[in-house]
């Protein structure tokens, strides 16, 4: 995975190729090292009985886990629908199908159609949007006690991936554009919105932080 774009935007780049890639990849392997990071996160905080929605979750991996360690439902949200065969298999695969909702759905321009849920995953999205401030704070809004969100590090070495992702997508010709968001901007963001940082993993690529109403 890039260090910039999360599942969403290759799919819009890509099409169902990269989300059957995904799929097969999380059949064969399971959830890859910064998606456990933020299922471990979440589990530590406890989420029996749950309900999460997670803000552009492709093929929806992270919330099979959740559900089967105890979250009561799940709601995903997507700009596309190039992910909705393989998440609909997976779902079925997993026995769950009957407690996961997928919409078709943007929350930054749209809040009010999606009602609040117990815990809010953002993973990899941020830094596709270009309105950070819009998205997060409608996420947070929809938080009723976590929210966990992950972003590449603020470094320069990250901002230069950017840019070498944005280069990439400008030569395959789409107009998507990756996002190098200050982390220190996001995180009051949340704060502002009632949310307060309890955990913060740092890994290379992608730094997973954890916050509580």
């Amino acid at each position: 995975m890039s260090s910039c774009c999360g599942p969403g935007s290759y799919s819009t780049v890509f099409g169902p190729r990269f989300a059957h890639r995904l799929a097969r990849r999380y059949r064969r392997r399971g959830l890859d090292r910064a998606s456990r990071r933020v299922v471990a996160f979440l589990v530590a905080q406890g989420i029996e009985g749950a309900s999460v929605l997670e803000i552009g979750g492709g093929v929806g991996e992270i919330q099979l886990e959740l559900l089967r360690r105890g979250a009561a439902r799940t709601t995903n949200l997507e700009l596309v629908d190039s992910y909705e065969a393989d998440a609909a298999q997976l779902a079925a695969d997993a026995g769950v199908a009957d407690r996961l909702e997928r919409r078709q759905l943007d929350i930054a321009t749209d809040p009010e159609s999606v009602g609040p849920h117990d815990v809010v995953v953002l993973h990899r999205v941020v830094c596709c949007y270009p309105d950070h401030e819009r998205l997060l704070g409608a996420a947070a809004d929809h938080a009723t006690r976590l929210l966990v969100f992950s972003h590449p590090p603020g470094h320069l070495l990250a901002r230069a991936l950017v840019a070498v992702s944005n280069l990439a997508c400008r030569a395959v010709g789409t107009s998507f554009r990756a996002h190098a968001h200050s982390p220190r901007e996001m995180l009051a963001v949340l704060e502002r919105h009632g949310l307060r940082p309890v955990h913060v993993s740092r890994g290379p690529v992608w730094q997973v932080v954890g916050l509580a109403r």
